[in-house]
């Protein structure tokens, strides 16, 4: 779900070439000859591969798995690259696979009256817990406004609140997205996550949690909430089986939860209340029950390491990054149930590839080594990146960067381009420099609220201290203008995203996938030739992490 309006409105204003990045920009510049290693022809390829029937969309644990990582190694082997990962290509990943079969319909009562929630139209529920049946049973219902623990925020929805066998109801986003004094006003900041809210929820002591699906605060339509949860969810492996999380974890529609605050004596002025400092829980006076079979299955899955060992330092490195997995087969939609992924990740694997062919066709080797990562389970929960940041095939200490590539731009050739999480770290002067050599312009987060920053493989880069980049394409088209690449997507966000339409033919313009890339590659061959780090920026919540170090 994380990346829904990826490509929306940009309206920030663009930049001046930053000059702290321009004092540090090496003489030493691509060849062209490489630089053209990365075009249409391969781009597309290596994309009617990646999105065809053949690879069932690539979900971990199926033979879409098994094609994609060998498809992957396989190219790097062709292109010359070593084995990332002593003298093998894959990292396993051990991984545990949940399906999830709540009972259809999810009952609430209360002196007030009863609600009905249909499964996927009205709720969606499942567990982590490694179980082959887990229960709610009688479970009290508590309003928990934001579900947020934030001491740096003096924010607490849970002071003096005891949610041991209860269940909370929790909305989406935080506070900062309806008043813009609080937390980081439309910035998203991780607690609004609804990853963090189910943690929360757990390390309170919360039997439940039932998350309030809003469209704009949420920055996805209830369409995708249904597809991600009516197939089977992977998760790591944990010691304790995940027995410490929520027995359930879900999300209810706005429609069910206004129903449910009317039964409970409330206002939808409560939803007001929640985001000023100082609310306090309400206890909805509901109960509710919900029983869940669970079909379990433990493998292991596995991301994609190569490397082209640095010239001078090889210890220190540059990792680009980008998922191969996908959605699988899930429900039918006009009649096809394949959710090929095209866009979401064919293109960023696609680019992976491509940078690696021109890292390889250049004169001039890198001095620093350059690792290629391809994760697992990104679309489950980050899970690959999240195993490679506690697990590090290369010292975190010695890598230098992480350029990420999720969900290549589909408004073709653009005179921007998105750098989300803007003043976070000097990457984004680096990017900048690059972007002024092709006469394009550095851009904010078009829809900061939507927190972009901490929704794809790079977020966990940033977790343990390391600088992370991750743009996505811009919208103004340089022949056709703001408001068709704006159209452009609309319609992939409507029609195509995390569904079955995410295919290989309805790509029809790779130019912007392919200057972007070709961006990702000039940033990295300059970083590859520096022996400085770059840092992250004052205010970043990541800098104090790096400095430790």
């Amino acid at each position: 779900m994380k990346k829904t309006i990826l490509y929306l409105a940009v309206a920030g204003s663009c930049f001046a070439a930053c000059k702290s990045g321009e004092k540090s920009e090496t003489a030493t510049s691509p060849d062209s000859v490489a630089i053209k290693m990365i075009n249409d022809s391969s781009f597309s390829g290596h994309i009617r591969v990646l999105a065809s029937d053949e690879f069932q969309g690539r979900k971990p644990f199926t033979i879409g798995e098994t094609k994609s990582i060998n498809y992957l190694k396989e190219q790097f082997s062709l292109l010359g690259l070593k084995p990332g990962n002593g003298d093998s290509y894959f990292q396993e990943v051990p991984m545990i696979e949940i399906k999830s079969a709540p009972e259809s319909k999810m009952v609430f009562k209360g002196a007030g009256g009863e609600v009905t929630a249909a499964y996927l139209t009205g709720f969606v529920a499942a567990t982590k817990r490694v179980q082959p049946e887990v229960k709610l049973a009688n479970s009290s219902l508590v309003f928990a406004g934001y579900g947020i623990v934030a001491p740096e925020y003096k924010w607490n929805d849970y002071a003096g609140l005891d949610v041991k066998g209860k269940t909370v109801v929790v909305m989406i986003n935080d506070p900062g997205f309806a008043d813009s004094t609080q937390f980081r006003g439309k910035n998203m900041t991780y607690y609004g996550r609804w990853t963090y809210k189910f943690e929360e929820a757990a390390r309170q002591g919360a039997a439940g949690i039932l998350i309030i699906h809003d469209t704009e605060p949420a920055a996805y339509p209830w369409s995708v909430v249904r597809s991600g949860w009516s197939k089977s969810k992977l998760q790591a492996e944990e010691k304790d089986n995940n027995m410490s999380r929520a027995i359930v974890e879900g999300w209810i529609s706005m429609d069910i939860a206004k129903s449910l605050l009317k039964i409970g004596g409330q206002s939808e002025a409560i939803f007001k209340a929640a985001g000023k400092p100082g609310f306090k829980a309400v206890d909805l006076k509901l109960s509710t029950s919900l029983t869940i079979k669970n079909t379990i299955k433990k493998s292991i899955s596995n991301n994609v390491v190569a490397i082209i060992p640095g010239t001078k330092r090889p210890k220190e490195n540059i990792i680009y990054s980008a998922h191969w997995d996908h959605l699988g087969i899930g429900e039918k939609v006009n009649g096809d149930s394949i959710y090929n992924g095209a866009v979401d990740n064919a293109t960023g694997v696609a680019a992976l590839l491509e940078i690696a062919a021109a890292f390889q066709k250049s004169p001039q080797k890198p001095e620093r080594s350059i690792v290629f990562v391809s994760f697992t389970g990104e679309e489950q929960g980050l899970i690959g990146s999240e195993y490679y940041a506690k697990h590090p095939v290369y010292p975190v200490s010695e890598t230098v960067a992480d350029l990420n590539m999720d969900m290549m731009g589909i408004a073709g050739k653009t005179k921007d381009i998105v750098v989300y999480g803007y003043g976070q770290s000097e990457l984004e002067d680096y990017a900048e420099v690059s972007a002024k050599k092709q006469g394009r312009v550095i851009v904010k987060d078009p829809v900061p609220s939507s927190g972009l920053y901490y929704r794809s493989d790079h977020f966990n880069f940033a977790k343990v201290g390391i600088p992370s980049l991750f743009t996505g394409s811009g919208v103004d088209n340089i022949k056709n203008g703001r408001a068709w690449g704006l159209k452009q997507v609309a319609e992939y966000t409507k029609s195509r995203y995390h569904a079955p339409g995410d295919n290989f033919d309805a790509i029809t313009d790779y130019s912007g996938m392919v200057e972007d890339t070709r961006l990702l590659f000039d940033m990295g061959y300059r970083l590859s030739h520096e022996t400085t780090y770059p840092k992250w920026k004052e205010g970043s919540e990541f800098k104090a992490i790096r400095e430790k170090k």
